[in-house]
């Protein structure tokens, strides 16, 4: 069929390909400071469409709950827009007491989006805006005071510790819940990381938990600011001061303990799913650590890359041992999990086990080959764009990269550092991180045989 474009439509056409597919890998200018109060701010800015995302986030995740307290990082952020108390600022302004609904009537009002939400490190919120300065400025004062003014209604307090504790009894219903539950127990012992919250801990919360959590994490010059979007750098800075103005200063948190050692152990829990749910991992990835670029490619060819990976190939594509089974590092402020896992029909759960450690034990002692590698490397690099490809997206990974203390290039490098990776590479990062003599393996389904 011949080639009805004009010449001049396909120059052109290939032009904005060539535009496209280099912007998607250009350099993302992420520009750096902190403000006089302390709070760290990460900007990208963009005029492709006339909106402005942000997200201010604290050492605020479930690693900071009170041990007889856990929960209380979770409500207290879930319960930030439950309502604003009245404030008078340093200029003599008074801010009125708003409730939850009139809270969420004014994002309503201005087409603003509000997000936000705890893990084990951080916790914060999130906003999405237009750009024009009458909504804009509305919507960041609002957020700013959301930050800085809960007033934790006791009686919403209770409504929330109701609907979270009835979460609780309905996930340990669930064999993965459970699975997931005891394997961070297992894993991280009486390390924050390793709490769960109960109906028990979460019943104990009161209003003062959530005010005195607040006041100790929800603090300017622990704020980590993240924005992304159709301001210029002056007013970036503007909108981060309007949002952590009313903060207070805060005192240096306490340490946290150091991770456990990994070692061996085993739980098995009877339950009467049809399936056993197997997870086999240890405590392995902090963020930042030098080994996190061949780990990702290492992992990619073990377990991560879906249909294509070895334990894929090994307990589902040779054996039909399972439909799905996976692996991943998640690296934390501390050495996060590296984690398998896998469902399978109970009576099959010892014969997938062996075939899931020996797939391991195998990688480690032999690494990927030159073909699984190079694979692995044209799917990542091929796909990093997509990593990229929304304000949104890059506002996640701003906020990362400002919580963590990465390199502000650690964008533009990923693609370099990801063709870096050799052979060895990977065997030396795996043999650094995973002994797999050394997993915790958690069995829920199956009794142990």
């Amino acid at each position: 069929m011949p080639n009805k474009i004009p010449f001049m439509h396909r120059f052109f056409l290939a032009l904005l390909l060539t535009l496209a597919v280099g912007a998607a890998h250009a350099a993302l200018k992420i520009e750096h400071w902190t403000l006089a109060n302390g709070a760290r701010v990460y900007f990208v800015e963009s005029h492709a469409i006339p909106v402005v995302d942000m997200s201010v986030e604290f050492d605020a995740g479930s690693r900071r709950d009170p041990q007889a307290k856990t929960g209380v990082s979770g409500l207290a952020n879930a319960m930030l827009a439950r309502g604003l108390r009245e404030a008078k600022l340093d200029d003599g302004t008074v801010e009125p007491a708003l409730s939850e609904a009139q809270i969420s009537e004014a994002f309503a009002n201005i087409a603003a989006q509000r997000g936000g939400g705890g893990g084990s490190d951080r916790a914060g919120a999130s906003l999405r805006t237009l750009s024009s300065r009458a909504e804009r400025d509305e919507a960041v004062q609002l957020l700013g005071r959301l930050l800085a003014q809960p007033s934790y209604p006791a009686d919403l307090l209770e409504r929330d510790k109701a609907r979270v504790a009835a979460s609780i009894r309905e996930g340990l219903t669930r064999p993965e819940v459970i699975a997931q539950r005891t394997f961070s127990r297992t894993a991280y012992g009486e390390h924050p990381y390793g709490r769960e919250e109960t109906v028990e801990s979460i019943e104990s919360i009161n209003r003062e938990d959530l005010v005195a959590f607040h006041a100790a994490h929800y603090v300017a010059n622990h704020a980590v600011v993240a924005l992304m979007g159709d301001v210029s750098r002056a007013q970036a800075d503007a909108i981060a001061q309007q949002l952590t103005r009313r903060l207070p200063q805060g005192s240096a948190l306490p340490p946290l303990p150091a991770t456990p050692p990994a070692q061996a152990r085993e739980e098995w829990i009877a339950h009467p799913a049809s399936q056993s749910h197997v997870l086999i991992g240890a405590p392995s990835l902090q963020r930042g650590d030098p080994d996190f670029f061949a780990l990702t490619v290492g992992n990619y060819i073990l377990g991560g890359g879906g249909f294509v990976s070895r334990l894929t190939r090994e307990v589902r594509e040779k054996r039909g041992l399972a439909y799905s089974v996976y692996s991943y590092f998640s690296p934390l402020a501390q050495p996060g999990p590296f984690q398998i896992g896998l469902q399978t029909q109970k009576a099959e759960t010892a014969t997938a086990l062996k075939v899931a450690r020996d797939t391991l034990g195998d990688y480690l002692r032999s690494g990927p080959t030159a073909a699984e590698l190079k694979a692995a490397k044209d799917n990542l690099v091929g796909g990093f764009a997509l990593r990229i490809d929304s304000n949104r997206k890059i506002l996640d990974n701003l906020a990362v990269i400002g919580f963590y203390g990465l390199p502000l290039d650690y964008l533009d490098t990923w693609t370099a550092n990801v063709e870096k990776v050799t052979i060895a590479d990977i065997r030396a990062a795996f043999a650094r991180k995973i002994a797999d003599d050394r997993l915790v393996t958690v069995v829920v389904g199956m009794q142990k045989p």
